[in-house]
């Protein structure tokens, strides 16, 4: 019996969309994180890097943490001395889907409890509610009334049933 060959060196197209991190430093005032959608056979509509979100200050000193560990989880360590000579990091579509939502919802905030109550629900969405959510924030006529939505459905107190 003939055994047939394995191609292995066959190369598929992409078919995911492309997200990079990019970490810019701001001298004493710390680092600004930027969620970018890069060109990519899977998203024709972008013909150019587009800003999908960004995050820097008090705001991002609030909730650097949870966003260096799920960075570190997924292999990127951002460091501004060390990303003087590359562009970004690249991350996968579900990462870049949650912290390009994290940043956008968080950006106006002030409140730390209010902060922290909305990290841990957008921590806690799937990738489809994400997508939902930032897809939302990005395409509609009116942005801040959806993220206005969103932060208050993720800071409502719980009630208690009798």
């Amino acid at each position: 019996m003939v055994r047939p060959e394995r191609v292995v060196d066959i190369e598929t197209p992409r078919s995911v969309p492309e997200f990079e991190l990019r970490v810019r430093g701001h001298g004493l005032a710390g680092v600004e994180l930027e969620v970018w959608q890069l060109p990519s056979p899977a998203t024709p509509q972008v013909a150019r890097p587009t800003r999908i979100a960004g995050l820097k200050g008090r705001n991002l000193q609030l909730v650097e943490h949870r966003v260096l560990k799920r960075l570190a989880a997924a292999g990127v360590v951002p460091g501004v001395a060390a990303d003087r000579g590359r562009r970004g990091h690249r991350l996968s579509e579900d990462l870049a889907l949650n912290l390009g939502l994290l940043f956008r919802v968080l950006a106006p905030m002030r409140s730390r409890d209010k902060m922290r109550a909305v990290a841990e629900g957008v921590e806690a969405m799937g990738r489809e509610e994400a997508a939902y959510w930032l897809g939302m924030a990005m395409h509609r006529k009116n942005p801040r009334r959806v993220l206005t939505a969103l932060r208050v459905l993720m800071t409502m107190p719980k009630r208690k049933l009798r």
